[in-house]
């Protein structure tokens, strides 16, 4: 059944006029008809069933009708990612709301080469996949700051997972075995890699563990699926 995200408030008996992309999706592409049904989220009250009650050429309204699933929270996990390439970026936003990530911070670091965003397609790309996961949710896709002030500015209570190119740090997996449950983030670097005074920044931070991704050079997209898999299947919603 299609999902859609929408930013109403959702309760039995409410009304809901989807955005016009989402209308024309609807009734031009999918060809739906009064009557259809469709499901609904918002982030905040869970999803819920919908079916279509009006369509006209310029009119789309959906009658919300009964709960299907109560809100939950998703897991604790933020990606830090530096500014790439807007097509390995993209890819990233995609994978990062497809593995729960709750938030992605961009960040700008010594090395980043790209230094421009389109914040609104980030924004929806990660509806896109969220509708399609099954997620209850979107993440939030934060507006690039430089790594320092980040840095500067981050709770301790979230533990940061640092991956170091540099060697002689323990697999990611092992080191996430034996960590502690709670808020974490994992930071993903630029494609130049981090410039060594940054990198040796994050070693010497009591919230950081220091990983490794394996024998291999890995472009930043493929860093970050492998970062989040593994804490996923670590200290997240893979477990058990």
């Amino acid at each position: 059944m299609i999902r859609l995200f929408v930013p109403n408030d959702l309760a039995a008996g409410a009304g809901v006029m989807p955005a016009p992309e989402q209308g024309r999706y609807l009734t031009a592409v999918m060809r739906l008809t009064v009557g259809a049904e469709v499901l609904l989220f918002n982030g905040r009250d869970g999803e819920w069933r919908a079916t279509l009650a009006e369509v006209g050429k310029r009119l789309c309204r959906l009658a919300v009708t009964t709960q299907v699933r109560p809100q939950q929270a998703g897991p604790d996990l933020e990606l830090v990612v530096a500014l790439v390439k807007r097509g390995r970026l993209e890819t990233i936003i995609e994978k990062a709301a497809e593995l729960g990530a709750r938030r992605v911070r961009l960040v700008t670091t010594r090395r980043t080469n790209a230094d421009r965003v389109n914040l609104p397609r980030l924004d929806a790309i990660a509806i896109e996949a969220a509708e399609q996961t099954g997620r209850l949710d979107v993440p939030e896709i934060v507006a690039p700051e430089k790594l320092d002030r980040v840095l500067d500015g981050w709770d301790a209570a979230r533990r940061l997972m640092f991956c170091d190119e540099a060697g002689g740090v323990p697999p990611a997996l092992d080191a996430l075995r034996d960590s502690p449950p709670g808020p974490w983030a994992t930071l993903i670097g630029p494609e130049g890699g981090f410039d060594p005074a940054e990198a040796e920044r994050l070693r010497g931070l009591a919230f950081v563990t220091s990983v490794s991704l394996g024998p291999r050079i890995l472009r930043a997209d493929t860093a970050a699926i492998a970062a989040m898999t593994l804490w996923q299947a670590a200290l997240g919603d893979w477990r058990g």
